[in-house]
């Protein structure tokens, strides 16, 4: 045996621990990767128990990137975040192939001089995984981040080391490469995923819904001995930011996919070259009918251009790449039985119908709720409890009723009646005049008042990170929180008393508050209050107008409706919720805690280029002001300040997150609809009945190089938005 208090490798040693690393690698690569082993299971477990025997007894031979440390271990007491360097974006969607040649041609347009024939697409099979993003540094994997929102990720490094098909470390890297970000989805095949239920079932554990939320379940355990076990692949479809001492070989996204395939990474199987439109719809065509016996659950196809040049011409909006694009299946469909209609309260007091199902299988998701949205629909579909429904996954992900199939009915079936209570608070219901939906008037109703917490801190509120649904859930549970103010006065020893939070975590979710309470601007807050009919944009002028909560709450009706982007329902909604005198006690304990933030009087801004040599606008006007504010902007400023704006269309040089910066930084409000009330539509590509509707009531029509022009900007001086 060898001797375990030695403490220097013989060369013996050390040179058989590399023998056995590399033979492991190898192997492993053939099974994991390639699916094509070469030796038993049992001989790779003699040389893995030989190498593990060799590191306990030498550790000085212990390697990080050894396929011995892809048994876990780490143990946390929550997940940290950590921001991408490069954003991972979403994909555009098309449903038929016409469409893909619509999305192709708008290509074109931003590429002069090309042509369709000239256009080759990578295709792949679109993997219903997790996104995942691996970071290796000098060739080592240093980093393991989830997709998150797509600026900021989960970090499980721990728990991606023990993915076999995860290289620790590159095969064959290139000595100029010293940063590789690469791209890819986390899953289980379907065979290892029903191996897994069936052992989650013998041990009494709980089974998992379909593939994507075991593997999703499985990164995110805080546990890393707890990951290895489960069944986990990493298939790469692409790569992010790469730092090279010379420049990178690769010209198209086939050179990456066959780079990272010698690097020792498994790609999507069935991926391939298509030269062009017709290959690709042949390729998408056979693929369509491979789907039910392929060995992963997929959702689509995913085809993007080839020439990485052509990529970066094309470039990206606000939320996807131009160069790329999801063709998504059908939506699958299933029949079950509707055994219920639940109601669910929103935080505006809405009453929402939900259908509850018997457990069906759609598309490989077991569906068990669908919306129902509102009594009407409830009535026009003709919905009875007890009946049969035919059910789908709209785009493959929100469940919805197609159709009731009434030639199913045994007579026992039950018309809805639509509650006059509410189910919560046992309140009135009422359905105001022109709308579809019933609403419980109550202010202290307990769900309204839970939804509203839940709004205040979300991505349409504070935005406050770390503090999600489930959390609020339990601080609401335990009867921490009871409104949005009680948030701000929890303490480290209320916190550490919930499931799965210790001191760090605990310390990360006060930290987040406190910051949220620094940094909320008053628009941001009024938005976080839920007052109904007022969302980002509206905010944003009443708090250009009023500037603080106090002199909002005094605003008379029709001082209200005098601001741009307020009509009488709004500027009623507004009043009606500073009259209450729970809203006022609540205003009063977010001031307490810090949170009365008053906007500070808009900057002028100055005109880089006007809108012709003139200085005339492109109507042939000249620029005038907003008398109201007149003082906040003064002579020179933008001729965009203090008039209203709405966008229509695809822009073709930047997105809309990017045109909307623009348009406010140059003092313009942005409204949501045409009317008589607004001064510019900013028109770009398939601009729908908007450009109609503002041409017929006289509403200038601006050109994207117009509107650019005007906030002092060129189209050739836009990056990625």
């Amino acid at each position: 045996m060898t001797d375990t208090h030695q403490t220097h490798a013989p060369n013996e040693v050390r040179a058989r621990s590399a023998e056995l690393r590399d033979l492991l690698e190898y192997h492993g690569r053939l099974y994991h990767v390639l699916d094509d082993p070469v030796i038993a299971d049992a001989e790779y477990d003699g040389l893995f128990r030989e190498l593990l025997a060799l590191e306990e007894a030498y550790p000085e031979l212990k390697d990080p990137a050894s396929p011995t440390m892809r048994v876990g271990g780490a143990v946390l007491d929550s997940l940290s975040t950590r921001a991408h360097s490069q954003p991972m974006y979403s994909l555009d969607n098309v449903f038929s192939m016409a469409e893909g040649r619509e999305f192709v041609r708008k290509m074109l347009r931003l590429l002069p001089g090309a042509d369709e024939r000239d256009m080759a697409f990578w295709m792949e099979p679109k993997l219903d995984g997790l996104a995942m993003e691996l970071i290796y540094e000098n060739g080592f994997l240093v980093c393991a981040l989830t997709r998150g929102d797509g600026q900021t990720g989960e970090e499980v490094t721990e728990n991606m080391r023990t993915v076999r098909s995860v290289p620790l470390r590159l095969a064959s890297c290139p000595p100029r490469l010293s940063l590789l970000e690469v791209r890819g989805e986390v899953l289980m095949n379907k065979k290892d995923f029903a191996a897994l239920n069936l052992r989650q079932q013998e041990a009494g554990g709980r089974t998992f819904a379909n593939p994507r939320n075991a593997a999703a379940g499985s990164v995110r355990q805080l546990d890393s001995a707890e990951a290895a076990r489960r069944p986990l692949r990493f298939i790469a479809y692409g790569i992010g930011k790469t730092e090279w001492t010379e420049g990178p070989p690769w010209t198209t996204q086939q050179e990456i996919m066959l780079g990272l395939r010698d690097f020792g990474f498994a790609a999507a199987p069935g991926a391939a070259l298509c030269p062009s439109l017709e290959a690709v719809e042949h390729w998408y065509d056979a693929l369509v009918r491979e789907r039910d016996s392929f060995p992963f659950e997929l959702d689509g196809a995913v085809a993007k251009v080839n020439s990485l040049a052509l990529q970066e011409k094309l470039g990206f909006t606000a939320r996807a790449p131009r160069f790329a694009v999801a063709f998504k299946f059908e939506a699958a469909q299933a029949r079950t039985k509707l055994e219920d209609i639940l109601i669910q309260v929103g935080r505006t007091g809405v009453l929402t119908p939900v259908a509850q199902l018997a457990p069906v299988n759609v598309g490989g998701v077991v569906v068990r709720r669908a919306t129902l949205h509102n009594e009407d629909e409830i009535r026009a579909g003709d919905l009875r409890i007890g009946d049969t429904v035919l059910v789908r996954r709209a785009g493959d992900v929100i469940p919805e009723i197609v159709a009731a199939l009434p030639e199913l009915r045994t007579g026992e079936e039950q018309a809805f009646v639509f509650p006059d209570r509410c189910p919560s608070c046992g309140g009135q219901v009422v359905r105001e005049a022109g709308e579809a939906a019933r609403r419980c008037v109550n202010r202290a109703c307990p769900a309204v008042r839970r939804e509203a917490v839940r709004h205040f801190v979300s991505k349409a509120g504070l935005d406050v990170q770390g503090l999600g649904d489930k959390l609020v859930e339990r601080l609401l549970d335990a009867g921490l929180v009871n409104n949005p103010a009680a948030l701000f006065r929890l303490e480290e020893k209320d916190l550490i008393g919930l499931e799965r939070m210790g001191k760090k975590a605990a310390a990360r979710v006060l930290k987040a508050l406190d910051e949220a309470r620094k940094k909320t601007t008053l628009p941001r807050l009024l938005a976080a209050l839920g007052i109904r009919h007022i969302g980002e944009q509206t905010a944003k002028a009443l708090a250009r107008e009023f500037s603080s909560l106090e002199a909002l709450e005094t605003a008379e009706a029709d001082d209200l409706r005098r601001v741009r982007d307020v009509g009488p329902e709004a500027a009623a909604s507004i009043r009606d919720f500073f009259a209450s005198p729970g809203n006022r006690e609540l205003l009063r304990a977010l001031k307490e805690a810090g949170l009365c933030p008053a906007e500070a009087t808009p900057p002028s801004v100055a005109v880089h280029s006007p809108a012709s040599p003139d200085g005339t606008l492109p109507d042939g006007t000249q620029p005038d002001v907003d008398a109201r504010n007149t003082d906040a902007q003064p002579a020179g400023s933008s001729p965009l300040a203090g008039k209203t704006l709405l966008f229509t269309g695809t822009l073709s040089s930047l997105g809309r997150r990017e045109a909307s910066r623009l348009a406010e930084e140059a003092g313009a409000t942005l409204v949501g609809s045409v009317s008589g009330r607004l001064d510019y539509l900013v028109a770009g590509d398939n601009p729908g009945s908007k450009l109609a509707k503002a041409e017929a009531a006289g509403v200038t029509i601006l050109a994207e190089a117009d509107f650019l022009r005007m906030t002092g900007h060129s189209e050739n001086n836009q990056g990625n938005s």
